[in-house]
Order: structure tokens, then sequence, then C-alpha cells
């Protein structure tokens, strides 16, 4: 009996959902952070339906419910692709951040943005307490978390500051996957929770 696989989802476009957001009043969310959001909570086992999926997104971002049909959408789709490319083999896990097109200095921000939202994510969800990740995946939240003051100078154009964010950029896609791999077994389902679960302090 031959399994089908789903069809492939794609991220939806930076620019589209920061319309969408705008649209709706969310006027201080950024899709980096939302998808940084959406990321670290798959990462820590989180899975959801349409209907909680968009009650979660509206008590972390305290914001109103969307009204509109395509940021719902938009939403769903976020997160299907997330958790997509998170269980792919061939580690396509990608971050949404602005396109390459947009000055350094923004991307740079947005990646700092997403990097915060990852972390929010993956703090509110996860269960087991710090002793839930290695020693490696516990230094990776940690670089993480030194990722989210990241800043280049708004003149910063040439192409050594372009290869350092790039550089940048693809450790904290490969520490996403990382945490994610310690904290869901290979079928892409949360681990086990530890027999006592340690309160998550904030």
């Amino acid at each position: 009996m031959t399994h089908e696989q789903p069809a492939s989802v794609e991220l939806p476009e930076f620019d589209t959902l920061a319309d969408w957001l705008v649209e709706e009043g969310a006027l201080t969310v950024s899709p980096a952070e939302l998808h940084g959001l959406l990321a670290g909570q798959v990462a820590a086992g989180a899975r959801f339906d349409p209907s909680t999926l968009l009650q979660r997104i509206q008590e972390l971002l305290d914001i109103e419910p969307f009204a509109g049909d395509a940021v719902r959408r938009g939403v769903m789709q976020l997160y299907l692709a997330t958790l997509q490319q998170f269980q792919a083999p061939d580690f396509s896990f990608e971050l949404l951040l602005p396109e390459d097109d947009q000055p350094l200095s923004i991307r740079a921000e947005a990646l700092g943005v997403w990097c915060s939202g990852f972390l929010s994510g993956f703090g509110l969800q996860e269960r087991k307490g710090p002793q839930g990740l290695s020693v490696e995946g516990q230094e990776t939240l940690r670089d993480l978390a030194q990722i989210v003051q990241i800043s280049t100078p708004s003149d910063a154009d040439s192409e050594e500051d372009e290869g350092d964010l790039m550089e940048v950029q693809e450790y904290v896609r490969m520490a996403a996957l990382l945490v994610f791999s310690e904290c869901n077994e290979p079928d892409g389902q949360p681990a086990a929770p530890a027999a006592a679960d340690t309160p998550t302090l904030h």
C-alpha cells in the first residue's frame, strides 16, 4: 500500500503577509516575528487545527481576531508550510524574511525579530524544562538570544556585510532544525513528555 505525499505548501510571500497584517490593523506585527513564533511552537512540539491556530496567534501577539479570509488562509498556509519544511528529509526549512533586494539593515533587523519570535514561541510551548534539550540544544537557544540583538549600519551594503548576514541567517536556519529534531520524533510527531514536567520560567 502506497502512502501519497501531501501536496507541498509554499511559505506565503513576506510582503503579501505584511500587507494582510496591515489591513487587519496588526501594525506592530512583522511577518518575520509571526513566522518565528510559529516555528518556535512547532519546534517545541505544538500542532494546531485552523481554529486553534488563529486563536493561539491572536493570544500570543495580543491582537484582535483576524477578520479577513485572506489573512486567515495566509496564517494557515504559513503554519502548514513550516511544519512540512521541518519534517522534510532534505532540510528545506526556510526563514520568512524580507527579499534580498531590501537594505541589509532591514533584513538584519528582521532576522533578529525572527529569532525573538522563535524563542517566545518555543518558551511558551516547551513543557519539559531546560533538561528537555541537549547541551548543544540549550547553547543553540542562547545563541539565538544573542542574535536577537543583531544590527548593521544603515549604509552597510558591502559583499562582506552581505556574506556575514547570510552566514548568520544560515546558522539560525540550522539552529531551528536542530531544536525541532530534538523535540520531535523522526516522523515529525512531538516527543513524549518527560515523566515530571518542569514549569517554564518567564
